[in-house]
């Protein structure tokens, strides 16, 4: 299977449809056959998340300031399942508990252990967001939490434009173009939790640079539809919040690449009226935008 534009040979199979021929990147190992050597390297670790009603933790040998090659690392959601790997080494680990089944691991490895592992192992930069392309073109929706980015991601694909990425969009640079990269050919808009929704035949096959930004903002339902671009530090603001990951090691290289991506790539605030009946208004409205 591919995904987040990564080959994954497991010795598991997953029941999804994943089966877009898709660029590739990345190939990574999914095993079940966890060293005792790695697993009694443990020795501590912290909450990172309390999230689709489990609770996460992180462990390593160490405290957490960095992922260094040869560092042991566990991914745990509670009582569900456990990940492991090695700092620099494309082999990923896994260990079934009590209440784990293929499903729940299919949905914690691809929604959210990967994103978080190609972090940690700067393979990519990911932002939260939905991305769909107009014309061939990656544009992306930013939002706060139910600030509309499902829906418009979900209304975009039902006009037939085509997925980039449901929630997590992993971004490289290629000859100083900020490329977007398909994630997986699931959509979630009800977000139930611990599913990835339902499969998408329209999904992206290739990496493509970054058209622009669209930050959504609810406004009354009866309100004029405006797009206006974002200048300055106000893009900082708009987009830092949907940058995943900004652990302290991390900081300087996210400011870095943020800057860069901002002064290549424009940014647009969007007045959304809450209105179901107008998304077609908004939706003619951004992809006339786009085409300029």
């Amino acid at each position: 299977m591919i995904v987040y534009g990564t080959q994954i040979k497991s010795d598991i199979d997953l029941p999804l449809e994943l089966s877009h021929e898709t660029e590739i990147r990345y190939e990574v190992e999914l095993s079940s056959k966890v060293p005792a050597e790695l697993q009694e390297s443990i020795t501590c670790g912290f909450p990172l998340y309390a999230v689709h009603g489990r609770h996460v933790f992180l462990y390593s040998d160490r405290e957490f300031e960095g992922n260094q090659a040869g560092q042991p690392w566990c991914y745990e959601v509670k009582d569900v399942l456990r990940f492991y790997w090695v700092g620099g080494e494309r082999t990923i680990y896994y260990e079934l508990d009590e209440k784990g089944d293929t499903k729940l691991l299919s949905f914690w490895f691809i929604h959210l252990f990967l994103p978080l592992f190609m972090t940690l192992e700067d393979m990519y930069d990911f932002f939260h967001a939905g991305a769909v392309e107009v014309e061939g073109k990656p544009i992306f929706f930013i939002a706060p939490s139910m600030g509309g980015k499902s829906t418009m991601t979900d209304y975009f694909i039902k006009q037939g434009h085509i997925l980039i990425s449901d929630d997590k969009v992993p971004t490289f640079i290629d000859d100083g173009k900020f490329m977007a990269v398909g994630s997986h050919p699931y959509h979630r808009p009800y977000r139930k939790f611990e599913e990835l929704g339902y499969r998408v035949e329209n999904f992206t096959t290739h990496f493509k640079p970054i058209y622009t930004f669209y930050e959504l903002e609810g406004v009354e339902g009866d309100a004029e539809i405006i797009i206006e671009e974002v200048k300055g530090f106000a893009k900082f603001d708009a987009l830092l919040p949907n940058y995943l990951y900004m652990f302290s090691y991390l900081k300087p290289k996210r400011l870095k690449y943020l800057s860069a991506m901002l002064n290549s790539i424009k940014v647009f605030h969007v007045k959304v009226p809450w209105n179901m009946k107008r998304l077609s208004e908004v939706h003619d409205a951004i992809v006339a935008h786009a085409k300029l």
